[in-house]
């Protein structure tokens, strides 16, 4: 489970496009903020597999990565792109599919070769049609099972933004109309209605975290503190713990979040936090 949300540099008071984003997790599962720095190599191991490299160097990205893979759940690079992403369900069960990539790894792949949020797209989308999404996205030492999913992204730079929607090797992009919101299910409107799974709970455990996004962002201008203050909301659920700040015994709960100033004449920052939003506070990062 996640939520992302984006407000370009016209819906801001600073008039500077704002990202931010919260991890949901397994309980107990170590995720660390880390500088993925600039190198040249042939090729990358990931998560399950390997992909091959680019001759010019990855570019510089400070990431959220959960310990167990090497993927990362959000983060954002030297050149000013953010890219969070959520798992999905569609009609295609992922169950079976054979090692590939993660979305995790696509998070990580696209900062770390692109310049500008469209180019993130080509990039993210081109692995994806060359090497496929499968394999778990959790760590099954601490689970006990594998646990594969798709991937939605939310893809962030100072002056636009996208949402990303896969399923499979199938995906759909669409750009950004001044804001933004996404959880876990598809949104863009011919991919959900192409692709969305019938059992799955959108209106209990997702829809309503999705009203009190928007409501977020339809409040403008759009601050740093009103963002960090619904990172660490709990009352946009029908079921308890269902909340932007997830506590849901167990099964998920928060354990990352991340909030990026994304401007256009400097260096990003990004205030960034490990654990639940509502209990630790965020530290500032910048490149």
């Amino acid at each position: 489970m996640c939520d992302s949300l984006v407000a370009l540099a016209p819906c801001t008071a600073a008039g500077i496009t704002l990202f931010a984003k919260n991890s949901d997790r397994p309980p107990g599962e170590a995720q660390g903020i880390e500088w993925s720095p600039s190198r040249t190599e042939p090729s990358t191991a990931v998560t399950h597999i390997t992909v091959v490299g680019r001759d010019e160097p990855t570019i510089r990205a400070l990431i959220s990565r959960p310990r167990w893979c090497w993927g990362a759940e959000h983060g954002v690079n030297e050149a000013g792109v953010a890219i969070g992403n959520h798992s999905i369900y569609t009609t295609l069960d992922p169950r079976g599919f054979p090692p590939a990539l993660i979305g995790m790894d696509l998070v990580r792949l696209g900062l770390e070769r692109a310049l500008t949020a469209s180019e993130a797209v080509e990039v993210m989308t081109g692995l994806l049609e060359r090497y496929g999404q499968g394999g778990t996205g959790h760590d099954v030492a601490l689970i006990g099972k594998e646990r594969p999913y798709w991937s939605s992204f939310l893809v962030a730079d100072p002056t636009e933004a996208w949402m990303l929607e896969t399923s499979g090797r199938q995906w759909e992009a669409a750009r950004v109309d001044r804001v933004a919101s996404m959880s876990n299910r598809t949104s863009i409107p011919g991919f959900d209605a192409v692709h969305r799974h019938p059992g799955q709970p959108v209106e209990r455990l997702i829809d309503p975290r999705l009203r009190a996004s928007s409501a977020v962002l339809t409040d403008r201008p759009v601050t740093i503190d009103a963002l960090a203050a619904h990172l660490r909301s709990h009352d946009s659920c029908i079921e308890e713990g269902w909340s932007v700040c997830m506590h849901v015994g167990n099964d998920e709960v928060t354990t990352a979040s991340m909030i990026a100033e994304l401007p256009l004449d400097r260096p990003p920052t990004a205030w960034m936090l490990t654990g639940s939003p509502c209990e630790n506070e965020y530290s500032a990062y910048t490149f």
